[in-house]
């Protein structure tokens, strides 16, 4: 038989040793706030509803998570977890199953954990069901205390004895409990130092009801760490990132160097890519097979196709390159654009919402912006599209098979027809035809003996002005 299971994840803390007018929770690693990372692990257990508890003022969580099935409940006042459960019970009237609470500050935990956990807990038969982890050394997390191996209570850090302070085994905030276990939230008395409501609480409650109660050893201390601090949020994007390198290494990618690349979960990469240092790849672009990515490039929400080069230093945004295609170095691919197969974007060329087509070249010192390109055409260095009149932006269109000249100016809108060639140095303003050669500049004049003249004034010059010199000394 199936058993419903709802989530609750916990938001509504303030996070002030972030030092940040942002909710903790909307702290990022890799593009996805910290609450993303409890959501999706919560979403892989297919959940009937999720419930996310937020404070007041905190509407920027809701708005900033789009994309999934959630209902947000305000906690009015900071009053403590048991208070904040409390709050999203008045969602859970008339289900009957087990709710998963956790911590929305906690994105380490992964789905698989979260699953071992719940096995366990339906195994036992639990009303209830506490996450524990083993720590060594000092630490702030409560303790798990046992009574002939079985949980009797979760004792905070700061109510502890120095014989309590031994206990090596803490609370990781993530619980499940059969529906009908809420009615005890509101026994839960009011803690005066803090004036808050503890959810650890619950445990001993349970355990003087009689209820059955466990806590389940699982994880590790990394997995369940919170994030509290601006060091701690550092720490815990090391660790995310050195699990994605890993499991794309199982995949088939190899990294030169793994400690200095940076890949968002959400990312793909293709087998028998090489990725060398420092690079980023972030949001949700896709990297075909047999790709090349050379030091200091971001690639961002973009489409790689198979066997593609990507130079050193390079940028792409939002941009579909195709296979065997070759970028950089220091080109820089703005949103829009599409790079087609075969193709090469060289050294300090800068491409902004157009189509280069198949075979095409633009290889070094060129900016292309709003222009429609076709196949096996040349740009030339320094070539420029002259888009935006400075009001509105124009379309560039040139056909199959063009050769545009060095340092040529491109002044849209206009259209290259196929096989023309654009002598270099030239501004284009209208039209040229297919097969025509278009050129746009004054005729060369040769002046001879132009340079020994200019060297014979020079020299008068100088003896003149050695002249005053002494006249002026006489004086």
């Amino acid at each position: 038989m199936k058993h419903p299971l709802s989530a609750v994840i916990l938001a509504a803390g303030l996070g002030t040793r972030m030092k940040s007018s942002t909710p903790k929770v909307l702290h990022k690693i890799y593009g996805k706030p910290l609450i993303q990372y409890s959501i999706d692990s919560v979403q892989r257990l297919n959940p009937k509803n999720t419930i996310v508890v937020v404070g007041t003022g905190s509407r920027g969580i809701e708005n900033s998570i789009e994309g999934y099935k959630l209902s947000f409940v305000v906690q009015k006042k900071p009053k403590g977890t048991g208070d904040a459960l409390r709050t999203a019970s008045q969602l859970l009237k008339g289900f009957n199953g087990d709710i998963l609470v956790l911590n929305a500050d906690t994105p380490l935990i992964s789905a698989s954990t979260l699953q071992r956990f719940l096995k366990l807990h339906r195994a036992n038969k639990d009303d209830i069901s506490v996450m524990s982890f083993i720590i060594e050394g000092p630490h702030s997390y409560g303790r798990i205390v046992r009574d002939n191996d079985k949980v009797k209570e979760i004792i905070e850090d700061k109510d502890a004895d120095e014989e309590q302070k031994k206990i090596k085994e803490v609370n990781s905030g993530v619980y499940a409990l059969k529906a009908h276990m809420l009615n005890l939230l509101k026994k839960i008395k009011l803690n005066k130092g803090k004036g808050e409501y503890y959810l650890t609480d619950i445990i001993g409650l349970s355990v003087k009801k009689g209820s059955k109660a466990s806590a389940y050893v699982l994880g590790n201390e990394t997995e369940m760490t919170g994030i509290n601090t601006r060091e701690d949020l550092y720490k815990a994007g090391l660790y995310i990132r050195d699990m994605i390198v890993s499991e794309w290494m199982r995949g088939g990618v190899s990294f030169v160097d793994a400690s200095s690349v940076f890949i968002h979960p959400e990312a793909k990469i293709g087998a028998d890519t090489i990725i060398y240092p420092n690079v980023h790849i972030e949001g949700k672009t896709v990297i075909g097979k047999g790709c090349t990515i050379y030091p200091n490039s971001r690639i961002t929400d973009s489409n790689i196709g198979n066997n593609v080069v990507i130079k050193d230093s390079t940028v792409i945004e939002c941009s579909t390159v195709k296979d065997k295609a070759a970028i950089g170095p220091f080109a820089h691919i703005r949103p829009g654009s599409s790079i087609g197969p075969s193709s090469k974007v060289g050294n300090f060329v800068e491409i902004k919402k157009s189509i280069i087509g198949e075979g095409t070249k633009a290889s070094h010192l060129s900016y292309l912006g709003d222009a429609e390109i076709g196949k096996n055409v040349n740009i030339g260095a320094g070539t420029i599209t002259c888009n935006y009149d400075g009001k509105n932006k124009h379309k560039t269109v040139i056909e199959d098979n063009v050769f545009v000249g060095s340092d040529s100016q491109i002044v849209a809108p206009v259209k290259i027809g196929k096989g023309a060639y654009v002598g270099a140095g030239s501004t284009i303003t209208k039209n040229v035809p297919a097969l025509s050669l278009a050129v746009s500049r004054t005729e060369q004049k040769n002046i001879e003996g132009w340079a020994v003249r200019r060297q014979v004034r020079s020299e008068k010059l100088e003896v003149r002005s050695e002249k005053n010199k002494r006249r002026k000394g006489k004086r």
